[in-house]
């Protein structure tokens, strides 16, 4: 009945605001600081993984598929649990595009039974984001329109967002350069050991030869960036998440903006006057990578492990944008230990 409120608020006049308050708005489940105060209705993280990022068509996972990845990963997170794959009720995977060979994502990855319900979702940054919320850990494969490279299309946006709200180069490389250090700092430290499954995979090199490797770090962190290195390198849903979950930008510990372009995380930070030391502390897709299709995954595991360290209760955002020019955003409590 509540999810059913909540789409009917999304549907309703944008003049009847009250009528849309009291349809959207939920207070954050235990903001009182009482375990007690949880609800049969509460999507719990039990865990959460993820593999190592690698450069696109030449990096680490240049020869392995995305059913590999997906099954180190779901494998990890089973085992950690111990779970068994024949108690899984649903399995919800995020991926841009279908493999060529037509079959199933969900259950080429880990084998699965026929009767456990598979669901792919073929859209871009944020499904993940929505299997996490099932509980279940994405990964994703690269996407190219028939008719136009996205990519290309998102640099336009970006280039875009930048003239209109006034968003300098200089800007953009002083927040870029933030993300690698910050990312620099985290995988120095090994606060990404804690996320990150480590995969055995085989790495083909120019003359063919193929061997073996244990994948653990992510490809795109470069310790030695310097803002004239930058140089020479050719508004969000965080308020509305906040407001509908009964906090403010002051309540929240840890932002997790996904960095698809620094116009777009700039604006975002400056628009709602986000206090940089809370954003992506251990750096962003600028230094991490930005598979499509993995980012709210991604997102969701580091923000999580990065609360947990924290060690007392607080409130993480995700907040990233989506394929033909929308966004999504969500809240996790951490509750402490």
């Amino acid at each position: 009945m509540h999810r059913l409120k909540i789409i009917s608020g999304h549907l309703s006049p944008a003049t009847s605001s009250d009528h849309r308050r009291d349809l959207w708005r939920s207070e954050c489940g235990s903001r009182s600081g009482s375990a007690e105060s949880s609800g049969p209705d509460d999507v719990v993280v039990v865990h959460g993984l993820r593999t190592a990022i690698g450069r696109a068509k030449r990096g680490s996972f240049k020869d392995t598929t995305p059913d590999e990845l997906l099954s180190a990963v779901m494998t990890a997170v089973l085992t950690d649990v111990g779970l068994s794959p024949a108690e899984l009720g649903d399995v919800c995977v995020g991926n841009v595009l279908q493999p060529g060979a037509g079959a199933l994502m969900a259950r080429v990855a880990h084998f699965l039974r026929s009767e456990v319900r598979g669901q792919t979702d073929p859209q871009s940054f944020t499904h993940s984001s929505d299997a996490v919320e099932n509980l279940k850990i994405i990964q994703i494969i690269s996407i190219r329109s028939e008719c136009m490279d996205l990519g290309l299309a998102c640099g336009i946006t970006s280039e875009n967002v930048a003239e209109r709200f006034g968003v300098s180069r200089e800007k953009q490389d002083a927040f870029a350069l933030r993300s690698q250090q910050k990312a620099a700092r985290a995988q120095a430290s090994g606060l990404f050991d804690q996320e990150i499954v480590p995969v055995i995979t085989k790495l083909v090199d120019d003359g063919g030869k193929e061997r073996e490797v244990t994948v653990r770090r992510d490809d795109g962190v470069r310790p030695g960036t310097t803002v004239r290195s930058l140089s020479s390198v050719c508004l969000s849903r965080c308020y509305c998440c906040c407001f509908l979950s009964g906090l403010t930008v002051a309540d929240i510990d840890v932002f997790e903006i996904n960095e698809a372009f620094a116009s777009q995380a700039v604006y975002c930070v400056e628009k709602l006057g986000i206090p940089l030391e809370k954003v992506n502390p251990n750096g962003g897709a600028i230094a991490l990578g930005h598979p499509l299709g993995c980012t709210g995954a991604r997102q969701v595991v580091t923000l999580l492990n990065e609360l947990k360290r924290r060690g007392r209760k607080a409130y993480g955002v995700v907040s990233m944008c989506i394929g033909t020019g929308m966004g999504a955003a969500a809240v996790f409590e951490y509750p402490g230990p």
